[in-house]
């Protein structure tokens, strides 16, 4: 099966500001990861060669910050990357693969050509940098200065290193302790005239520019112990790995040996996809959506646990995002049992009818204040039995199926519960958000949406349907009846509620605080995308126009329309500036998952015309974090990507719906 590509090319002169621009990430299958600009210097608090992931409660951890890389030809020195972007060009960069999602840089110096790979075999705290001299007429020394500081990959980067770290060994093999037991970090070296040279060095006031845009603080230190040298001649190779694992599992792993290993999993993983999905930009999406499934490390140290990553870099485990990406990321690529392990054990954490919002780093307990995330999870079971054709599963579901249903209809937390005047479910507690459009700065709450809002609705109807189709299906009638009586009453009094009459499409919220809300949002799609749309079908065509007027981009749709006096135009600044746009007109790529759903409800057998939705979409790819899809982009002109550089939903619902819009 041939290998997918992506290349950006950089013949002089150009900007060094591109390279700083986008960035690259790479995933273990355990939460941790690597990733940082093209051009190697460090922006984000994020940025490293080896995040590692920890069980509880240390979760994941900075371990190995950056990598210095200079070469020595004819007696004159060079810088690979790690450059400041002062001067405005860099020299010796050609090029940037993606391989099947794997990393390659290609240089050009000094009339030799130099090739850098990083790749972290699967489920290692292990990352393997790899250089090849491609071609030169001169002998080439490479340095390689390791710099480090030990800290939650949360945390802020001002925070001193606490002490000297101790650094020894010998021969090959050497490693960095720190005073906690997970503050260790194992360097092995492989190739010609390796030599380590002990030279402590502390990096001062190294600045992290997104944080300094994002309002963080953004000065930091990082410690090095040295540097690693190597005599290469033109075909050498020279290899530096470092990990937190046993040396045992790192020497019977050696990197060559990784890097076929991890080549034939990423393979199979466009061998075991859709026939859709295994070649083009679906096959990249595939080789994306694998980084957002962990096997364990980060929220529980089960390791039969499967879960999906929200986003990199710093999201977690996400009820929420979980059931909406479950279907393109583990369906969609062929991980059938991943899907299910995943539905089976969020059943395990269900409480009062709730599935958790999320999983904090580090914990192994939920925390439970959405009022949508359980909803979605019902939509979540129907892909996976509709795609597996497994009912095993949810024949073992349905007693907490109908006890989601019961504790909702009842009420139980955070004040979600049904009004019994209208049969509409509502939901709302002081100091929580529980909704997607959930940002919060201290006691400021930018978008309040308690009361009932149209997309909670929509699911809490598609919920009952399909719950009442099981029960059908599995013989128990009388039940499956009474589900019938309570979607047929949210039918009536949605329809009734939820048409706004001036605006010509659905309120977002109705018997909200402020009364009902004609804010023109995208959370009316759900109305139609679901497989049982509670909306009246006279009404798909004024709602559909709507949003495709007022809220599609090339690049997803806003959250808000233009036209509203509450609209931003960019996320940008600190932390308030930034949560005062997130759901205030800010696109979103994972909503034309939705619309174009929405649209082919409307518009049966246009899928050729539906796909043309998707196109811009994989430009995006080449944007921010090269290879996926990351989490919002400016309102306007020229949709400047923000937030996570990697988002699980986004991934999944394009990938999902390129797949639908196929032939």
């Amino acid at each position: 099966m041939p290998t997918t590509k992506r290349v950006l090319t950089w013949p002089p002169p150009y900007r060094a500001q591109e390279l700083q621009d986008r960035e690259w990430l790479v995933t273990n299958g355990l939460g941790g990861y690597a990733s940082g600009t093209l051009n190697g210097v460090p922006t984000r608090r994020y940025h490293g060669l080896l995040i590692a992931a920890f069980p509880p409660p240390v979760g994941r951890f900075m371990t190995f910050n950056r990598l210095h890389e200079q070469i020595v030809i004819d007696g004159q020195r060079y810088s690979l990357s790690g450059e400041s972007v002062a001067e405005g060009v860099s020299a010796s960069l050609r090029s940037f693969t993606l391989e099947d999602g794997l990393p390659r840089w290609r240089y050009e110096i000094a009339g030799a050509t130099i090739e850098k790979r990083i790749f972290l075999p699967h489920l290692q705290n292990t990352v393997h940098v790899m250089f090849r001299v491609l071609s030169s007429k001169q002998a080439v020394r490479l340095e390689l200065r390791p710099s480090l500081h030990f800290r939650g990959h949360n945390e802020p980067v001002d925070h001193q290193v606490p002490e000297p770290y101790r650094f020894e060994g010998g021969e090959n093999r050497y490693e960095v302790r720190g005073h906690e037991p997970h503050m260790q970090l194992r360097f092995l070296g492989d190739g010609p005239g390796f030599s380590c040279t002990a030279q402590t060095m502390l990096e001062s006031e190294l600045c992290y520019s997104i944080e300094q845009e994002r309002g963080y603080e953004c000065f930091g230190e990082i410690w090095s112990p040295g540097f690693f040298s190597f005599e290469l001649a033109q075909g050498d190779r020279a290899i530096i790995s470092a990990s937190t694992e046993s040396w045992e599992t790192l020497q019977s792993h050696p990197c060559r040996q990784a890097l076929l290993q991890e080549r034939r999993r990423r393979r199979m993983l466009r061998r075991i996809a859709a026939p859709a999905a295994r070649s083009g930009v679906a096959a990249e999406l595939v080789i994306a959506a694998d980084q957002f499934v962990t096997s364990s490390g980060v929220g529980s140290s089960d390791p039969e646990l499967r879960r999906i990553m929200a986003g990199y870099h710093w999201f977690g485990d996400w009820g929420r995002d979980t059931m909406i990406s479950l279907e393109g990321v583990t369906l969609a690529t062929g991980k059938i049992d991943e899907g299910g392990a995943i539905l089976r054990k969020y059943a395990e954490y269900i409480k009062d009818g709730l599935i958790p919002n999320m999983f904090p780093e580090g914990a192994t307990e939920g925390v439970y204040n959405t009022a949508d995330a359980t909803l979605w999870y019902f939509h979540a079971l129907d892909r996976y039995t509709e795609v597996s054709g497994e009912r095993d599963t949810l024949r073992a579901l349905l007693p907490k199926l109908r006890d989601i249903v019961e504790h909702h209809h009842a009420g139980t937390r955070f004040g979600i519960g049904v009004d019994p005047a209208d049969g509409l479910l509502r939901q709302g507690a002081e100091g929580y958000q529980l909704t997607w459009m959930d940002a919060k700065v201290g006691d400021w709450v930018v978008t309040p949406r308690r009361g009932k809002a149209v997309e909670i609705n929509a699911l809490w109807y598609n919920a009952l349907r399909l719950l009442q189709t099981w029960c059908e299906e599995e013989s128990e009638p009388a039940f499956a009846q009474r589900l019938a009586g309570l979607a047929g009453q949210v039918y009536r009094s949605f329809n009734e509620r939820f048409w706004y009459q001036e605006g010509g499409y659905l309120y977002d919220v109705v018997d909200g605080e402020a009364g009902d809300d004609p804010a023109c949002r995208p959370n009316q799609l759900f109305t139609l995308s679901l497989r049982h749309s509670v909306l009246d079908p006279a009404r798909w065509h004024a709602v559909l126009d709507t949003v495709q007027e007022q809220l599609l981009t090339p690049v997803g749709l806003r959250t808000l329309s233009w036209n509203h006096p509450d609209y931003k135009r960019r996320y940008t600044g600190d932390l308030r500036s930034r949560d005062a746009a997130y759901h205030q007109g800010t696109v979103w790529p994972w909503l034309i998952g939705p619309f174009i759903d929405a649209w082919l409800r409307v518009n049966p057998g246009y899928r050729k015309q539906a796909r043309a939705f998707l196109n811009r979409m994989c430009g995006h790819l080449d944007d921010q974090c090269i290879g996926t899809i990351g989490e919002i982009c400016d309102a306007e002109e020229p949709f400047t990507p923000r937030g996570c550089i990697a988002q699980a939903w986004s991934v999944a619902e394009v990938l999902r719906c390129w797949m639908k819009t196929e032939g």
